[in-house]
């Protein structure tokens, strides 16, 4: 019975190292249980013990499949970024369309032009965003290696950068409604939540090309968390005041570079 609780105590902890907070807290629970069986009723404790070790089995049976790394180039992973950020952003003008029947004059046309500024706008919009996130993109995730959980984290993050020509389109034609300003603010939220997601996996688990030292990583949150925030304000001003305050989106290129430019700087001193 004591080889059978080092056993399920070794399994715990191997599991316990890699687990979530949420886990670990059950995963203590277990222990305190396993922690109380006595010498008494022999035959009951040990089958007790038979059972958490099989359920700690599968248990670690697929946090290895999960954790383990994939056979596969992690080139392709980027190339396949690359290439859906191309395609995304190029299909933000099809947001853009010209009029249904023929324009004959030249105030007709001027006319035309001034109905379309908002989705000139907001196209504008979404094309620095894109641009933001790419450069990010390639300049902080340089992968060696990859695994199942960070593919399809990638994956999600890919999604939801191919709804923004959608979202774009959306507050563009229906400017005059909160919700689809609101829809379009909650896009660019979850890029930036599932870009963070899978930066700071890739850097706990080691698969970047390059070892982030702590104080690159802290520029990075730091920069991504500010514009989160931006973000945030910016859908709160849209729903509450006024749905011209999307174009405060412009700041985003903006924030991004003189932080780049202030830590390089302090890097050199």
């Amino acid at each position: 019975m004591n080889q059978l609780k080092e056993e399920v105590d070794s399994r715990m902890k191997s599991i316990e190292d890699n687990a979530s907070e949420k886990t670990k807290q059950k995963l203590q629970k277990k222990q305190k249980k396993i922690d109380d069986i006595s010498e008494a009723d022999i035959d009951e404790q040990i089958e007790t013990l038979e059972k958490e070790n099989k359920k700690l089995k599968r248990y670690q049976r697929i946090l290895d499949a999960l954790q383990e790394k994939m056979e596969i180039d992690s080139g392709r992973v980027m190339g396949l970024t690359d290439g859906i950020f191309s395609i995304v952003m190029t299909l933000l003008i099809f947001g853009i369309t010209l009029p249904s029947t023929e324009i004959l004059t030249d105030a007709g046309l001027s006319s035309f032009i001034s109905s379309i500024l908002p989705n000139i706008g907001v196209t504008l919009v979404s094309f620095i965003l894109l641009a933001s996130f790419w450069i990010y993109h390639h300049e902080f995730i340089k992968l060696k290696c990859l695994n199942l959980v960070y593919l399809w984290l990638s994956m999600f993050y890919l999604a939801t950068v191919c709804f923004i020509p959608f979202t774009t389109t959306l507050i563009g034609t229906y400017p005059e409604f909160r919700l689809s300003t609101n829809i379009f603010g909650i896009n660019i939220l979850l890029v930036i939540i599932f870009f963070l997601l899978m930066l700071n996996y890739a850097s706990k688990r080691g698969f970047l090309d390059e070892e982030v030292i702590e104080k690159d990583k802290k520029y990075v949150h730091h920069t991504l968390y500010i514009i989160l925030g931006l973000a945030v304000i910016i859908n709160l001003l849209d729903f509450s005041v006024n749905e011209n305050f999307i174009y405060l989106f412009f700041l985003v290129p903006i924030i991004s570079t003189i932080r780049d430019v202030r830590f390089k700087l302090k890097n050199t001193e």
